[in-house]
């Protein structure tokens, strides 16, 4: 926990040791960054207002690492304006919560990012083989990265190529926020202009492509999509 407010910081370790969890606190992203490099972590949670690095610029370096990027983020900051949210995601956090936090909200959004953590980190385990084929999965639908196709339930979806790429970056997030800068790069290739609200047109498609679960990919207010759950 990088946290330059002490009272913020000591009830942010007594909620999680309660819990189980072992907790480092921290003052600084320079003293926060010394100690990722230094020693394995399971979550990072941290400020975005510190002294010195802020935390933003914490985030974007611990990324810009190898191991880094695979390591879940939280932004726990007072920064509450959604384009505040948008620029922290698009630096890289996984999740954002603002302050004043309520204590369950903290611990639900510690527990998510550890869990989905936990899947991502058994899919990277199955093999870079997997790449080529059907390598793609969440409940029913599944996604054939060589040739663009889309399953759902078994049988194939009518994507455009935009649609595709739409689909696989919410899949591979795992239920983690995107946003539509984060959208825009995955859609995006050569000679293909995309902006804001092209990726809305997209995702307007895309969900009455998927019927009855079009309702998965789920609109987070002034930020972007995230998928949620689904059933096998």
């Amino acid at each position: 926990m990088v946290e330059d407010e002490p009272e913020i910081r000591q009830l942010v370790q007594m909620q999680l040791s309660r819990q189980g969890y072992e907790v480092l606190g921290v003052d600084s992203a320079e003293l926060g960054l010394k100690h990722l490099r230094q020693e394995p972590f399971a979550l990072l949670a941290l400020d975005w207002m510190l002294p010195g690095m802020s935390g933003k610029d914490l985030t974007k370096t611990w990324r810009s690492i190898e191991k880094g990027s695979h390591l879940p983020i939280l932004f726990v900051t007072a920064k509450a304006a959604p384009e505040h949210i948008v620029e922290g995601l698009d630096a890289g956090a996984d999740d954002y919560l603002t302050k004043p936090f309520d204590n369950t909200v903290l611990l639900a959004r510690v527990r998510s990012l550890l869990r989905r953590s936990q899947v991502q980190q058994s899919a990277l385990s199955v093999g870079e083989e997997d790449k080529a084929g059907l390598s793609l999965k969440y409940g029913p639908l599944e996604l054939d990265n060589s040739g663009f196709r889309a399953f759902l339930d078994g049988q194939e979806l009518e994507l455009t190529r935009s649609e595709f790429k739409l689909l696989h970056s919410l899949m591979e997030s795992q239920g983690k926020v995107l946003t539509r800068n984060q959208l825009i790069d995955q859609i995006q290739g050569e000679g293909v202009a995309v902006v804001g609200r092209t990726v809305d047109t997209h995702v307007f498609g895309l969900r009455k492509k998927l019927g009855t679960h079009s309702e998965v990919i789920e609109t987070v207010r002034g930020v972007g999509y995230r998928i949620g759950y689904m059933e096998d």
